[in-house]
């Protein structure tokens, strides 16, 4: 074949259907293998046979035709091919060697067809028959420029692999046929192709199908393949000079295939290192740094910014060259490439700081750059870039060559910055980094990388005074060099918000047998640790090690009045020190004061992360729990606050894996806690002997019930159960607990206490905790130690609580595990004692509480115990037994006028109390003469009435909840024995089903009956009853709470509230006459803690009898106005709960509760919120109440200003997110304008509309159509500008159905109207104008007139 051109045949070739074979074949009635075989033979005997016509055009016929071809015959042909090709590249060579012209030319043809029908075999691979009819083709992809198409996935690996017998593939030939090319550009082709042209077209048909099989992201994952494809490249670029060519491909491939974004990056590092060719590289880069990349293309600068970072990681030195043109996409629109610029820094730092160099100067000066650019991205705008900031920074204080002192320091403050950023992924790595930061710190000398600041502080202290000696033994000839010292040295000065009560080293525990008396005298010296004041805090007072030098250098002669024998000294004292001591000491001052700095930023971060433990981000939280552990494992004092907050999430319903944006594996957060939590307090430590371990195990325990509060013991509580239950609790850490409870040496109270709480707590998962040591508990917490200590008698009530078992109902089911004692047992012998002990201080009644408790829950028969509880401490509230004397005038006045400077004092926040008792009314001197008038009426003693209603008020409260249990229980019996009636029935033959029916009837009528019954007792004779005790107290309580002027101590006041409280619940027809009292109380009470405790009885009362509650609800709605926090926070917690469970309906009084959103307490408004975002699952909720609030917001008393209207109705209106209710809200809006002539009404109206999305074309329509409504009111300015705001809205609108033409309308007759109204305006005023001026000449005119007439008259 003579007439053979290369360029155009491939040209040609581009369209397929019209490309001519002169000898074409038919394969629907030609074999297509007894064609091939004939041509295979024929390029077997001779290579250079392919030029003959006939066969080349079967080969082609082939190709032509794939679709039909099998994949078995196309194997045959590319084997034939490669086999022929190979001939005729050896025939080639030898030829060549000879050197002469004649000889190697006829070659050319050959060798050109091979390459095209190579060329053409890779595109048409991807068409060939199945050998399974029903298996398709693999899919073709869309071409790219060039008009290149990609191979589709499904001829990858692993499809061949789903399908070997059925999907045709050529794959294993594939590195083969790669390698095959190579030895082909290995060839000497200007030789043989004179001109520039033929050799590139040859070597461009060549090496195409290595760029086409790029194309495949299935051939490209096979390392063969994928390594032999890159030979291809670099040698086509080597010793062909493609360069140009491959950089216009690979700039295509960047753009089109984001699979070949690493591996192009990969073949530019092979073409640099193996090849010695990197000017490609450098190329390419320029090339991109020019490149403009849009910030709406979601794919091209995501390719092009994985093949930078992929590059700079491969070959950090050629990109640090083009570093300079590369920033420039820094200020690029598309955030990936801004990331990639950040990614290619840390890779350039972590190369400079790896390497070795002579220079370190110069490589410190070019680090410091680029860590200044880095830190210069955290105030991107785009959250992505930011925490890809603080990721790569984090990845470089892994560096161990490297320190950078500076940077750290910078690098702390920027992270702590980060941790109020709003997106979640930007906080959790700015956590991540102050990880990195403390893991890595350099500061591990003298303390062995501890960072505790009073530590630290001694050390810095030390090393001023021996410098200040130093300097001052050789007076001012030793100069301080270091002037940056002193500014940093102010670190020193800084004090710990916060320091816990007791350090670490002074909590050591009394659990062991051998200690001394002294240390035993020393550790009861106070009555609880609570109670003893925190050790003085080191105190550095670095202005007296700074003022002496000062006043020294201002006093300090010239030179040339410096006594010469002066100096003289002075230089002796000088030579007695090494100047390298001297240095090093300042060093040493240096590192302390850096080391100073990095802990106060480090304690900074503390509060935000704290905050951040609520975050809804699992990953952020779950970073923010390592950096607590770790913080804590460094000492950092602050850190126990956030691993004591950190508590809480034992609640997290998430405690499954899943995996976070990076691919990282995440823990639930409830296991992570479990795990940090044993990791700090319960894994051993390495060389302690097991008893030591244990006593430290107990000591980490017990000092979690320390100060701790009622929801941190409810949080620990259940981490103790879950832990317990999963056997992380080892028995001989119980034993130590009894221990520590029972030792008869005196112990520090909270000891003991915590011990008590911790046992009942484990007791949750397991009973038999406690009940094998009841006696134990008898006799410690209900005997004379429980005595002197009301509290931890307390708490071994709540112990006690739990022998009944801990298994909960379920919901509608009659069966109760729970297990009772009998009434004669010594527990409630003790129980009893206990609550008659004479006492006087507030504990007392957190005891009672919890000893009532307990007999309620342990014993059969409650009442019985609570009726002689009662009638004993009646008796001894109103015996009229003598008073010991008053002590001194003096006494009683301070502690008046404490009762009176303490109005809070009876909310104390402990643990587990329901009641708060006033601390001034504690000791009671008082008591009697507050209830008692000069002529001594009344009989009782303030203090033992108080607990006497405390105590019947409690009970009455028990008992409903026990008549609860005695009805669940008679419905069990009951139940039971229809079970055993029904069973009876069936056994008899003559049964009839009607009776079966008539049988359920009668049960479904004697539960009725039941309920029926206990809810009488509980209605009229609890109460009312003749015989009932509590009877007896009911008009007394009323009694004293309608008297205020009567009764004035305030314990008593508190205790009789709360016994009404509780009354109020038991009975409607008790509540019925008697609430309005209650509110009344709630008017009209000067005490906060009062009023605090009504609220929540409040909302006792509504779950109890709504209906009552529910027409009083305007009532309870005051109290969100009150100035007290806890009134506030109370009120709108149990509205929270009353709303949301639907005890009470929302009758307009919903904008009190959005009022509570710009609250400025922060914890009120986070409230606010948190019940709105409930609110809005519930169907229409928000929807239905928007009018009532607005209104309520905008007009009247109670509206608010206009910045916080719109702040608050912008968190409202993120709720409205159905087009529906839009559409209508903006109908009911346009309509309030009708109805106002306030002008604050109409900005407020039009600000609402603004606040809607206008996502449809109905919401717009609904706009124009109230326009008659609102046109009048446009000249308002505010008004104007929040329409125009709603048009962008709409505009900006993606819909199909976007009524533009209709918008540009609405435009003009708004801009009509504002028009019109703005003359309309300066018409009336105009008007107005006039009219003045009018009726002032009238004015004038009588004047003047007035006057005629009197001159007249003259």
């Amino acid at each position: 074949m003579t007439n053979f051109e290369l360029q155009d045949e491939l040209h040609a070739l581009q369209d397929l259907e019209t490309y001519e074979i002169e000898h074409d074949h038919d394969f629907t009635s030609e074999e297509p293998e007894a064609l091939l075989e004939a041509a295979v033979e024929a390029v077997a005997d001779s290579s250079d046979t392919i030029a003959d016509p006939e066969v080349f055009d079967v080969y082609r016929s082939l190709l032509k035709h794939a679709d039909k071809v099998p994949g078995p015959i196309m194997n045959k042909l590319l084997d034939s091919l490669s086999s022929g090709l190979q001939a005729e590249l050896d025939a080639t060579i030898r030829d060549i060697e000879t050197g002469d012209t004649h000889t190697y030319m006829p070659h050319k043809t050959p060798l050109e067809m091979y390459a095209f029908l190579l060329s053409w075999f890779v595109s048409a691979a991807e068409k060939v028959k199945s050998s399974a009819d029903d298996v398709p083709a693999p899919a073709k992809a869309k071409k790219g420029r060039g008009g290149k198409a990609a191979t589709g996935k499904g001829t990858g690996r692993s499809a061949s692999k789903k399908n070997t017998e059925n999907v045709w593939t050529w794959e294993e030939q594939i590195p083969n046929t790669l390698q095959l090319i190579c030895k082909v550009l290995r060839l000497q082709t200007q030789r043989i192709w004179a001109t520039t042209a033929e050799r590139d077209t040859f070597v461009n048909c060549i090496t195409r199908p290595a760029y086409h099989l790029t194309e495949s992201e299935a051939f490209m994952k096979v390392n063969d393949i994928k390594m032999s494809i890159f030979k291809v490249i670099c040698l086509a670029v080597k010793h062909h000079g493609q360069s140009m060519a491959v950089q216009i491909t690979i700039m295509q491939s960047l753009q089109f295939y984001e699979h070949l974004s690493e591996a192009m990056a990969e073949c530019l590092t092979i073409l640099a290192r193996e090849f010695d060719h990197s000017q490609l590289g450098d190329d390419i880069l320029r090339e991109i740094a020019g490149k403009t990349f849009s910030g709406q293309d979601a794919k091209s600068p995501r390719t092009f910014a994985k093949f930078l970072v992929k590059y700079a990681e491969q070959c950090p030195r050629s990109v640090l060259k083009q570093l300079s043109l590369l920033l420039n996409q820094l200020d690029s629109e598309s955030y990936p490439m801004r990331q990639a610029i950040v990614e290619i820094i840390g890779f350039l730092i972590t190369d400079l700081a790896n390497s070795e160099t002579t220079d370190q100067k110069q490589t410190t000066k070019q680090l410091t750059g680029l860590f200044n650019l880095l830190l210069e991205r955290i105030l991107d705008n785009s959250s992505y870039v930011r925490s890809k900031v603080f990721v790569v920074i984090a990845k470089l204080f892994n560096i161990t060559s490297f320190k950078f002192p500076k940077i750290r320091l910078q690098a702390t403050t920027a992270a702590v910055g980060a941790l109020d950023d709003k997106n979640a992924s930007v906080r959790k790595a700015a956590a991540a980094l102050l990880v990195q930061l403390l893991l890595t710190h350099p500061y591990l000398v003298p303390f062995g990388g501890l960072l505790q600041r009073e530590m630290w502080e001694a050390e810095y202290k030390d090393k001023v005074e021996r410098l200040e000696k130093i300097e001052g033994s050789v007076g001012n000839v030793v100069q301080n060099a270091e002037e940056e010292a002193e500014g940093n040295t102010e670190e020193g000065k800084k004090k710990k918000k916060k320091k816990s009560k007791k350090s670490k080293n002074d909590d050591s525990m009394d659990v062991d047998d051998e200690i001394d008396e002294e240390d035993e005298e020393e550790q009861t010296g106070g009555d609880t640790e609570e109670d003893e004041p925190a050790d003085s805090q080191m105190v550095l007072d670095e202005d007296e090690d700074r003022d002496t030098p000062k006043k020294l250098s201002k006093l300090q002669p010239r030179k040339s009045q410096l006594d010469v024998n002066a100096l003289t000294k002075e230089q002796e004292a000088l030579a007695a020190y090494d100047e390298q001591e001297i240095q090093q000491l300042r060093m040493q001052k240096k590192y302390s004061t850096d080391a100073l700095t990095f802990i106060d930023q480090i304690e900074s971060a503390m509060e935000p992360m704290c905050k951040l433990l609520g975050s809804t981000n699992k990953a952020e939280v779950l970073e923010v729990m390592e950096f607590f552990k770790v913080a804590h494992a460094y000492q950092f004092e602050s850190a126990k606050e956030g691993v004591k907050k950190m508590l809480h999430l034992i609640w997290t319903k998430d405690n499954s894996n899943s995996t976070s944006e990076d691919g990282q594996e995440l823990k639930g957060i409830r296991r992570s806690l479990l795990e940090v939590y044993r990791n700090l307090y319960f894994d051993p430590i390495a060389d302690l002997d097991a008893k030591e371990q244990i006593n430290r195990i107990t000591k980490n325990l017990i000092e979690r019930t320390y100060e701790a509060t009622l929801a941190e013991l409810t949080s620990l509580e259940e981490m103790m159960r879950i832990m317990m239950e999963e056997g992380h609790i080892h028995h001989d850490v119980i034993a130590k607990l009894w221990q520590v409870y029972s030792k008869e040496r005196q112990l520090p109270k909270v000891q003991r206490r915590g011990a008590i709480i911790i046992l009942g707590m484990l007791a949750l998962a397991k009973r038999s905790v406690l009940s094998d040591k009841v006696d134990v508990m008898l006799k410690v917490g209900l005997g004379p130690l429980g005595k002197a200590d009301p509290t931890l008698a307390r708490y071994t009530c709540v112990a006690l609580q739990r022998l009944n078992g801990s298994a909960k109902k379920v919901k509608g089911s009659l069966l109760d595990k729970t297990q009772r004692i009998e009434m004669d047992n010594a527990i409630f012998r003790k129980l009893q004692i206990a609550i008659l002990h004479p006492s006087r201080t507030k504990e007392w009644f957190g005891m009672a509480e919890q000893t009532i408790n307990a007999v309620y829950a342990l014993g059969d028969h409650p009442d019985v115990f609570c009726n002689e509880v009662i009638k004993k401490m009646t008796i001894r509230a109103f015996s009229r037994e003598k008073k010991p004397a008053v002590p001194a005038a003096t006494e009683s006045q301070e502690e008046e006028e404490g009762a009176e400077k303490d109005p809070d004092a009876m909310v104390e926040d402990q643990p587990g109390d329901t009641t708060f008792v006033s601390a001034a009314d504690v000791t009671m001197q008082d008591a009697t003469q507050a209830t008692q008038d000069s002529n001594d009426r009344d009989l009782g003693e303030a203090f033992e009435l108080s607990q006497l209603l405390f105590v019947v008020g409690h009970v009455a409260m028990k008992h409903i909840v026990y008549l609860e249990l005695v009805e669940r229980e008679w419905k069990r019996q009951k139940d039971e024995k229809t079970a055993a009636e029904k069973l009876a029935n069936k056994s008899q033959k003559n049964a009839k089903d009607k009776e079966g029916e008539e049988l359920d009837q009668v049960v479904g009528n004697a539960e009725d009956e039941i309920g029926d019954r206990i809810a009488a007792v509980r209605e009229q004779e609890l109460l009312y009853g003749p015989e009932s005790l509590l009877a007896v107290f009911g008009p007394m309580i009323v009694h004293i709470c309608g008297s205020p002027h009567k009764f004035k101590n305030r314990t008593l006041r508190a205790a009789a509230t709360l016994a009404f409280s509780k009354f109020l619940c038991v009975s409607s027809q008790f509540c019925d006459q008697n609430h309005r009292l209650l509110f009344k109380i709630l008017e009209t009470s000067k005490d906060a803690n009062i009023r605090s405790n009504i609220v929540i009885a409040l909302g006792d009362v509504a779950v109890s009898f709504s209906s009552i509650i529910d027409e009083n609800s305007n009532e309870l709605y005051k109290g969100l106005s009150d100035k007290n926090f806890v009134v506030k926070k109370n009120t709108l917690m149990v509205l929270t709960h009353l709303i949301l469970n639907g005890m009470i309906k929302v009758k307009g009084q919903l904008g009190e509760m959005a009022k509570c959103l710009e609250d400025p307490e922060p914890r009120i408004a986070d409230l606010a919120k948190l019940f709105f975002t409930e609110l809005s699952t519930k169907e229409n909720a928000i929807y239905n109440n928007l009018p009532d609030v607005i209104s309520h917001l905008s007009t009247g008393d109670h509206a608010l200003d206009e910045e916080k209207f719109q702040s608050t109705l912008r968190y409202i209106f993120t709720f409205i997110e159905k087009e529906k209710q839009a559409e209508t809200i903006v109908e009911k809006l346009c309509q309030r304008f009708r109805l106002s002539e306030d002008p604050r009404q109409w900005r407020d109206v039009a600000f609402c509309l603004s606040l809607l999305p206008f996502k449809s074309d109905r919401s717009v329509k609904k706009l124009i159509e109230g326009l008659q409504f609102y046109r009048d009111k446009l000249h308002e300015p505010k008004v104007y500008e929040r329409f125009t705001e709603i048009l962008q809205k709409a505009r900006a609108n993606k819909s199909k159905d976007k009524p533009d033409t209709e918008l540009d309308e609405f435009e003009k007759i708004l801009e009509e109207h504002k028009l019109q109204g703005q003359e309309d305006q300066a018409l009336e005023k105009r008007v107005e104008g006039k009219k003045a001026a009018a009726k002032k000449r009238a004015t004038r005119k009588g004047e003047l007139s007035t006057t005629g007439l009197d001159l007249s008259f003259n």
